[in-house]
């Protein structure tokens, strides 16, 4: 029966063996750095196996490399009280982005997933001080989350804007990271939700996610290891020069292969 699924998920032998690679390597980078998961899994799998795969397949990781991070801290009434205008929007636009998603032709979203995480990496890399929104939280943040939930149900990248917006409300990390959690707990139910209305999660697709679940993992605990012998700074500047470079590669293979 298991087997049966795995085949009715369309990927071959060598489309397995990438999915496991890219969520190992995945999972080293946020063990390493704290973050980069979906950016690498989009990254890789959406020029191979196509953009609504690659989302379908981060759907289970993402759902649980987030639990523990959105529950573990006694901030989440607090966080949730503040942003609950800001997810309302996102996940309003998650469903709205997720519409565009359902389309045949996904080619110019692969383009624009391209572009995004090109603005991530420049922006991670610049590290530029944006400044708080102060009185304006009241619309700002509802409009962030609103076009970033657009953005990532059609491309599955929430930062631009949506995380730029948060990391500008000066929390400090300890609050900062279980909100975060929060949110990219949300989004990630939400857009599990939205694709399966749209018939865009197999049960073949979504047994292969859940069978990614274990490398994250494994990788994850790679990854905090390297911590000790690596400089996080280098290996950050190195992480977000070489997703340039896989960004580059995907807007040219989604224009022009």
């Amino acid at each position: 029966m298991l087997a049966e699924l795995f085949a009715s998920s369309g990927l071959g032998a060598s489309a397995l063996a990438l999915v496991a690679v890219t969520f190992l390597g995945g999972g080293v980078i946020k063990g390493a750095l704290g973050l980069g998961l979906p950016v690498v899994v989009l990254a890789v799998l959406a020029p191979t196996l196509g953009l609504q795969a690659a989302l379908a397949l981060f759907l289970a990781p993402g759902l649980v490399s987030n639990v523990w991070q959105a529950v573990s801290g006694p901030y989440l009434r607090s966080v949730a009280a503040r942003l609950w205008p800001f997810l309302a929007a996102a996940m309003v636009g998650i469903a709205l982005g997720v519409q565009v998603l359902a389309g045949e032709d996904t080619r110019a979203l692969e383009a624009l997933l391209g572009v995004l995480l090109m603005v991530y990496s420049a922006v991670s890399l610049a590290t530029p001080q944006i400044p708080p929104p102060g009185r304006r939280e009241p619309w700002m943040g509802p409009l962030a989350g609103g076009l970033g939930g657009v953005m990532f149900g059609m491309t599955g990248v929430f930062i631009v804007p949506g995380i730029l917006y948060v990391q500008a409300l000066g929390m400090e990390r300890d609050r900062l990271v279980q909100a975060l959690g929060l949110i990219f707990l949300t989004i990630s139910g939400t857009l599990a939700v939205a694709m399966g209305s749209h018939g865009l999660v197999t049960p073949g697709l979504f047994v292969v996610s859940l069978a990614a679940i274990p490398f994250v993992l494994l990788g994850f605990l790679i990854g905090q290891r390297l911590r000790r012998y690596i400089s996080e700074d280098s290996f950050r500047r190195l992480f977000f020069v070489g997703l340039i470079g896989a960004s580059l590669f995907t807007v040219w293979r989604s224009l022009f292969a």
